[in-house]
Parts: structure tokens; C-alpha cells; sequence
């Protein structure tokens, strides 16, 4: 039986990144794992995004000109503490990973581990 989709429910995903490419990897990557992907390419469309689908789960990249993945979980979680929000970063995680646990990001996730994605929002989601 293939998951979520098994269970009665498909997970939903807002991808926010402004690199094309790896937008459309981590939304291959999570359609082939049976989620509901939704996609921005900015902070001004995820934030739309966000406010009209109410995703389960918001994967954030954490440099996305002109402001950062943190100042973006800031607004979200301002106005919905409970949203599940992962930070999508190239840098090293361990620099983002303080300041990203006291806004309540839930996990920061180095680009590298991109085919992981499932895994760990399936991990995430069955715990909420």
C-alpha cells in the first residue's frame, strides 16, 4: 500500500524556493511520495500560497532574496503558531539551526538531503 494516500488523507506541501530547479526536484521528489504539492517561487507567493491552501507542511528555503526563510516562518507562525515548518537550506544547518528552533521551525534540512524529504515529513506529520 502506497503512503499517505493508503491511509484516507494526502499530506499537503507548500514548496517555497526561487531556484527553479530545486523547486521542481523537491516537488518531484514529494508527488512521487503521493503528497499534495503546492509551489512559490517568492515570499510575497508563499505567503499567499500559505494563507489560502493552509498546507500541512511549509518547506522554506532559507535564502530566498529579499528576505530569508526565518523572516517568512516569522509571519507564518505569527499568525499560526501550530503550522509545521521546515527551513530548506544550502548552508551548513548548525548556523540557521538556533535562531530557526526559537521561531519553532520544526527541522532545518541541508539541500543535500533533498531525497529524504518523504521520510521526514511523514516522521513529522505522524507525530502532530
Amino acid at each position: 500500500m502506497a503512503w499517505p494516500a493508503a491511509y484516507g488523507f494526502t499530506i499537503r506541501v507548500l514548496i517555497a524556493d526561487d531556484e527553479p530547479d530545486m523547486r521542481a526536484l523537491v516537488g518531484d521528489v514529494l508527488r512521487r511520495a503521493e503528497f499534495d504539492v503546492v509551489e512559490a517561487a517568492d515570499a510575497e507567493s508563499a505567503l499567499a500560497e500559505w494563507r489560502a491552501r493552509r498546507p500541512d507542511v511549509v518547506i522554506l528555503d532559507h535564502l530566498m532574496p529579499p528576505v530569508t526563510g526565518l523572516h517568512i516562518a516569522e509571519q507564518i507562525l505569527g499568525e499560526d503558531p501550530t503550522q509545521l515548518i521546515f527551513l530548506f537550506t544550502a548552508m551548513d544547518e548548525r548556523d540557521v539551526r538556533e535562531p530557526a528552533e526559537q521561531l519553532g521551525i520544526a527541522l532545518c534540512v541541508k539541500k543535500d538531503r533533498v531525497f529524504e524529504l518523504p521520510d521526514l515529513l511523514r516522521d513529522y506529520v505522524n507525530r502532530a
